[in-house]
Protein backbone atom coordinates (compact mmCIF):
# COMPACT_ATOMS: atom_id res chain seq x y z
CA UNK A 1 0.00 0.00 0.00
CA UNK A 2 1.48 3.36 -1.15
CA UNK A 3 1.29 6.38 1.54
CA UNK A 4 -0.90 7.90 -0.64
CA UNK A 5 -3.20 5.24 -0.90
CA UNK A 6 -3.10 4.97 2.71
CA UNK A 7 -4.25 9.22 3.30
CA UNK A 8 -6.65 8.37 1.10
CA UNK A 9 -8.14 5.31 3.09
CA UNK A 10 -7.49 7.07 6.20
CA UNK A 11 -9.70 10.38 4.99
CA UNK A 12 -12.75 8.15 3.37
CA UNK A 13 -12.62 6.00 7.08
CA UNK A 14 -12.59 8.71 9.52
CA UNK A 15 -14.98 11.23 6.96
CA UNK A 16 -17.74 12.61 8.70
CA UNK A 17 -19.91 15.46 7.19
CA UNK A 18 -21.15 18.68 8.48
CA UNK A 19 -24.49 18.97 9.86
CA UNK A 20 -25.99 22.03 7.20
CA UNK A 21 -27.11 24.40 10.08
CA UNK A 22 -23.10 24.39 11.05
CA UNK A 23 -22.14 25.33 7.69
CA UNK A 24 -21.20 29.49 6.97
CA UNK A 25 -19.59 31.93 4.83
CA UNK A 26 -16.89 31.91 3.37
CA UNK A 27 -18.08 29.81 0.48
CA UNK A 28 -15.86 28.52 -2.57
CA UNK A 29 -16.17 31.04 -5.13
CA UNK A 30 -15.86 29.83 -8.60
CA UNK A 31 -12.47 29.80 -9.05
CA UNK A 32 -12.37 27.29 -5.87
CA UNK A 33 -15.55 25.38 -6.90
CA UNK A 34 -14.01 24.76 -10.45
CA UNK A 35 -11.84 21.80 -9.34
CA UNK A 36 -14.42 20.56 -7.14
CA UNK A 37 -16.48 20.01 -9.67
CA UNK A 38 -14.06 18.87 -12.27
CA UNK A 39 -13.24 16.18 -9.62
CA UNK A 40 -16.88 15.69 -8.84
CA UNK A 41 -17.36 14.83 -12.89
CA UNK A 42 -14.64 11.94 -12.87
CA UNK A 43 -17.08 8.71 -11.53
CA UNK A 44 -18.25 5.86 -13.54
CA UNK A 45 -20.21 7.28 -16.41
CA UNK A 46 -21.10 4.03 -18.46
CA UNK A 47 -21.13 4.78 -22.00
CA UNK A 48 -20.00 8.37 -21.56
CA UNK A 49 -23.07 9.85 -21.23
CA UNK A 50 -22.24 12.68 -18.65
CA UNK A 51 -26.20 11.99 -16.84
CA UNK A 52 -25.92 14.57 -14.96
CA UNK A 53 -25.30 18.66 -14.47
CA UNK A 54 -24.38 21.24 -12.17
CA UNK A 55 -26.49 24.27 -10.57
CA UNK A 56 -24.84 26.86 -8.24
CA UNK A 57 -27.10 28.24 -5.80
CA UNK A 58 -26.02 31.32 -3.93
CA UNK A 59 -27.30 34.05 -2.49
CA UNK A 60 -30.69 35.34 -4.36
CA UNK A 61 -31.56 31.80 -5.84
CA UNK A 62 -30.69 30.39 -2.36
CA UNK A 63 -33.84 33.13 -0.32
CA UNK A 64 -35.89 32.34 -3.74
CA UNK A 65 -36.01 28.33 -3.38
CA UNK A 66 -36.70 28.89 0.75
CA UNK A 67 -39.86 30.82 -0.28
CA UNK A 68 -40.78 28.88 -2.82
CA UNK A 69 -40.04 25.66 -0.67
CA UNK A 70 -42.35 27.53 1.91
CA UNK A 71 -45.10 28.30 -1.03
CA UNK A 72 -44.53 24.78 -1.94
CA UNK A 73 -44.85 22.75 1.79
CA UNK A 74 -47.82 24.44 2.49
CA UNK A 75 -49.56 23.74 -0.95
CA UNK A 76 -48.95 20.58 -0.41
CA UNK A 77 -49.94 20.35 2.97
CA UNK A 78 -47.19 19.04 4.55
CA UNK A 79 -46.55 19.29 8.11
CA UNK A 80 -45.09 23.20 9.21
CA UNK A 81 -41.64 21.86 10.86
CA UNK A 82 -40.94 19.87 7.73
CA UNK A 83 -41.49 23.28 5.63
CA UNK A 84 -39.37 25.22 8.24
CA UNK A 85 -36.87 22.81 7.83
CA UNK A 86 -36.51 22.77 4.06
CA UNK A 87 -37.05 26.68 4.19
CA UNK A 88 -34.23 27.30 6.26
CA UNK A 89 -31.53 24.43 4.20
CA UNK A 90 -32.08 26.77 1.52
CA UNK A 91 -32.23 30.78 3.15
CA UNK A 92 -29.21 30.01 5.42
CA UNK A 93 -26.60 27.60 3.30
CA UNK A 94 -24.02 29.84 2.09
CA UNK A 95 -23.75 27.78 -1.38
CA UNK A 96 -25.55 24.77 -2.52
CA UNK A 97 -24.63 22.83 -5.91
CA UNK A 98 -27.56 21.12 -7.01
CA UNK A 99 -26.53 17.83 -8.99
CA UNK A 100 -29.06 17.06 -11.44
CA UNK A 101 -29.79 13.77 -12.57
CA UNK A 102 -30.36 14.18 -16.57
CA UNK A 103 -30.86 10.65 -17.52
CA UNK A 104 -30.00 10.44 -21.67
CA UNK A 105 -31.82 8.40 -24.09
CA UNK A 106 -29.51 5.26 -24.36
CA UNK A 107 -30.36 1.60 -25.81
CA UNK A 108 -27.16 0.53 -24.60
CA UNK A 109 -27.21 1.98 -20.94
CA UNK A 110 -30.56 1.69 -18.72
CA UNK A 111 -31.73 4.89 -16.56
CA UNK A 112 -31.09 3.34 -13.77
CA UNK A 113 -27.51 2.72 -14.42
CA UNK A 114 -27.56 7.09 -15.31
CA UNK A 115 -28.70 7.85 -12.05
CA UNK A 116 -26.15 5.64 -9.98
CA UNK A 117 -23.63 7.33 -11.79
CA UNK A 118 -25.27 11.21 -10.78
CA UNK A 119 -25.39 9.76 -7.18
CA UNK A 120 -21.66 8.86 -7.13
CA UNK A 121 -21.23 12.67 -8.74
CA UNK A 122 -22.62 13.73 -5.22
CA UNK A 123 -20.98 11.62 -2.86
CA UNK A 124 -17.58 12.60 -4.97
CA UNK A 125 -18.11 16.41 -4.89
CA UNK A 126 -19.55 15.70 -0.74
CA UNK A 127 -15.62 14.13 -0.49
CA UNK A 128 -13.72 16.48 -2.28
CA UNK A 129 -15.00 19.38 -1.00
CA UNK A 130 -15.08 17.77 2.90
CA UNK A 131 -10.77 16.54 1.84
CA UNK A 132 -10.32 20.05 0.96
CA UNK A 133 -11.13 22.03 4.42
CA UNK A 134 -14.83 22.97 3.11
CA UNK A 135 -17.26 21.73 5.37
CA UNK A 136 -20.04 19.70 3.51
CA UNK A 137 -22.98 17.92 3.41
CA UNK A 138 -25.61 15.95 1.00
CA UNK A 139 -29.53 16.67 1.54
CA UNK A 140 -32.14 15.86 -0.52
CA UNK A 141 -35.96 15.96 1.00
CA UNK A 142 -39.21 16.90 -0.43
CA UNK A 143 -38.50 19.61 -2.22
CA UNK A 144 -36.11 17.59 -4.55
CA UNK A 145 -39.30 15.17 -4.83
CA UNK A 146 -41.79 17.98 -5.57
CA UNK A 147 -42.22 18.15 -9.37
CA UNK A 148 -43.63 21.69 -9.28
CA UNK A 149 -40.39 22.82 -6.83
CA UNK A 150 -38.37 21.02 -9.52
CA UNK A 151 -40.01 22.95 -12.65
CA UNK A 152 -40.52 26.40 -10.88
CA UNK A 153 -37.73 26.63 -8.75
CA UNK A 154 -34.99 24.69 -11.41
CA UNK A 155 -36.05 25.35 -14.39
CA UNK A 156 -35.55 21.41 -14.75
CA UNK A 157 -36.95 19.41 -17.52
CA UNK A 158 -39.72 16.58 -17.22
CA UNK A 159 -36.84 13.70 -17.42
CA UNK A 160 -34.48 15.84 -14.72
CA UNK A 161 -34.59 15.26 -11.08
CA UNK A 162 -32.15 16.65 -8.21
CA UNK A 163 -29.56 13.89 -7.04
CA UNK A 164 -28.98 16.07 -4.01
CA UNK A 165 -28.39 19.53 -2.71
CA UNK A 166 -24.40 19.52 -1.84
CA UNK A 167 -23.97 22.59 0.71
CA UNK A 168 -20.96 23.76 0.62
CA UNK A 169 -19.07 26.45 3.01
CA UNK A 170 -16.90 26.74 6.35
CA UNK A 171 -17.77 24.99 9.40
CA UNK A 172 -18.23 26.24 12.67
CA UNK A 173 -18.04 23.57 14.83
CA UNK A 174 -15.97 20.21 13.86
CA UNK A 175 -18.82 17.70 12.88
CA UNK A 176 -20.26 15.46 15.24
CA UNK A 177 -19.32 11.72 14.94
CA UNK A 178 -22.17 9.09 14.78
CA UNK A 179 -22.85 5.03 15.27
CA UNK A 180 -21.38 3.16 11.87
CA UNK A 181 -22.74 0.36 10.46
CA UNK A 182 -20.96 -3.02 11.40
CA UNK A 183 -19.76 -4.11 8.26
CA UNK A 184 -19.21 -7.90 8.99
CA UNK A 185 -23.29 -7.92 9.58
CA UNK A 186 -23.73 -6.68 5.96
CA UNK A 187 -21.33 -8.87 4.06
CA UNK A 188 -21.74 -12.48 2.68
CA UNK A 189 -18.71 -13.94 1.05
CA UNK A 190 -19.95 -15.73 -2.14
CA UNK A 191 -17.27 -19.05 -2.27
CA UNK A 192 -19.47 -21.09 -4.60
Amino acid sequence: MTNQTKTVQDFLLTRRSFPYKTLTTPAPNADELAPLLTAAARVPDHGKLEPWRFVILTGPALARLAHLATKRGEALDIEADNIAKAAASFANAPLIVAVIASPKASGKVPEIEQLYSAAAVCLSLLNVALATGWGANWLSGWASHDRAFLTEGLDLADSETVAGFIHIGTGRTPPPERPRPDVETLTTWAAK
